[in-house]
């Protein structure tokens, strides 16, 4: 936890480094390929030299010659595309790379927004554990029925025992072994005692399923809500932080609880839905496993991917109108609409913000993970020498590592989580600021210095202006 939160703060030096190192080293590699595999094409073209391939039911023979000039071709195709996509994206890039060094500074200046995930996370654990239980005693609903088998044509066979086969599909559970079809005289009786459903069960599981998801999201979008709110405060203050309000979070907390609770569950609602098609689609697809119809399943499939698809572009629209609602108090379809089209007229930029920040998030997982796997290793190895005496004398200690590495995971993923929406935020109240405002004295600019030198934007006033102004 402290690591992640060190590397949080020291993100806005080091983010704009790795994301040209890799760029550049992506680049280098490529080239390298690239000369490299014409070079031995080069070096073989007029020779006849061919390896076999043999799979279990493939075999071909390929040229060397041939096999090096398609990878060079390749290759070259690559690295043409990645030298023109830095070329015309470069300054795009480098907005991506400044927003989120002022990520950094948000969340460096609002320390308590890091430590928000965990209500979310503990209350989508009391949502889930309560659906658990009241699935549990739904499961338990029911009454008891004895049924007797007594001399009825309908469970014997001809010779006159009983047919278990009918007896046991006619009940959920038997008792004993007296109704053992090599056992049974024609004369004895079985009983059996079922446990019959009542109709009303199966609607109320199917209600308290899609009322769990249902809660799951409100729960997801309060607190995507919450850090967007306090997020956009930072981002619309003239001069940071003083400007900033005091308790920003319990601020942006209130104001859903006062104006927004509509929105949550109206966004969440639409999710939930999305959420119970695809599960009934499971259910479907499970059905038609070992069915002779390649038609149906065709379709089925073709329906989850799109559904899955249409949940997460609804989860992403939703979490744009929760920062537009947070930012402005408008209603959910209003903020919706008005955050597709601010994206659609600004789809570069956000496509490039989106990949550059979910690579900088996924490296700084993994160093995170990575740095918490090590150094649990080397504790639980005794190679620590000044904790050796707190070095607990394990067997097999891989089991206490991997725990370790996936609370790691665990914890990180919540860090990140919050570093993801202070980009998202600030990213989109950035796009309002460039069409909402022109730099004038009426309406200066909000955003930073460096995204301003980097626009060729500037104020006519400067913060400290603007006290006298």
């Amino acid at each position: 936890m402290i690591f992640a939160l060190i590397w949080i703060i020291i993100m806005r030096w080091i983010a704009g480094f790795m994301v040209w190192f890799t760029i550049l080293a992506f680049i280098s590699l490529f080239g390298f390929s690239t000369g490299w595999t014409l070079y031995q094409y080069y070096q073989l073209k007029d020779t006849d030299q061919s390896f076999h391939i043999q799979f279990s039911v493939i075999q071909m023979t390929m040229s060397k010659p041939k096999l090096f000039l398609a990878f060079g071709i390749i290759s070259g195709i690559i690295l043409l595309i990645a030298v023109l996509i830095l070329l015309f994206l470069c300054s795009r890039i480098r907005i991506a790379v400044s927003l989120i060094k002022e990520g950094s500074r948000a969340v460096g200046t609002m320390m308590f927004t890091l430590i928000c995930p965990i209500f979310p996370f503990f209350l989508q654990i009391v949502v889930i554990g309560f659906w658990l239980t009241v699935a549990v005693f739904l499961a338990s609903t029911g009454r008891n029925q004895s049924f007797e088998f007594n001399n009825s044509s309908n469970y014997k066979y001809p010779n006159g025992t009983y047919d278990y086969d009918k007896i046991k599909g006619a009940t959920s559970q038997f008792f004993g072994q007296a109704c053992d079809n090599t056992s049974l005289s024609a004369s004895e009786f079985c009983s059996f005692l079922k446990n019959q459903e009542e109709n009303f069960v199966l609607y109320s599981q199917i209600f308290n399923l899609f009322m769990m998801f249902w809660l799951v999201n409100f729960v997801v979008a309060l607190g995507q809500m919450t850090l967007a709110g306090a997020f956009a405060s930072y981002y619309w203050a003239f001069e940071k932080p003083k400007d900033i309000p005091a308790f920003p979070i319990l601020s942006s907390l209130w104001r859903c609880f006062r104006y927004h609770l509509g929105s949550l569950a109206f966004g969440a609602l639409i999710i939930a839905i999305v959420q119970m098609i695809r599960l009934l689609l499971e259910y479907v697809d499970a059905k038609l496993k070992g069915k002779e119809n390649p038609v149906a399943k065709f379709f089925v499939k073709c329906l989850k991917c799109c559904f899955w698809c249409l949940e997460k572009f609804l989860k992403f629209l939703n979490k744009n109108a929760y920062i537009l609602i947070a930012a402005h108090g408008k209603n959910f379809c209003t903020s919706a609409k008005n955050a597709f089209m601010l994206i659609m007229r600004n789809i570069v930029r956000v496509v490039v913000i989106d990949k550059v920040t979910d690579f900088l998030l996924l490296i700084s997982k993994l160093v995170v993970v990575a740095f918490a796997a090590a150094s649990s290793y080397f504790f639980f190895d005794g190679r620590i020498e000044f904790l050796a005496s707190f070095t607990p004398s394990l067997n097999f200690y891989v089991v206490p590592i991997v725990l370790v590495t996936l609370g790691s995971y665990v914890i990180a993923s919540c860090f990140f989580s919050v570093y993801e929406m202070a980009v998202d935020t600030l990213f989109l109240c950035f796009l309002e600021d460039l069409e909402r405002n022109d730099g004038s004295a009426e309406k200066p600019y909000f955003m930073s210095k460096d995204l301003r030198k980097i626009l060729g934007k500037k104020n006519v006033i400067s913060p400290s202006d603007k006290k006298e102004f």
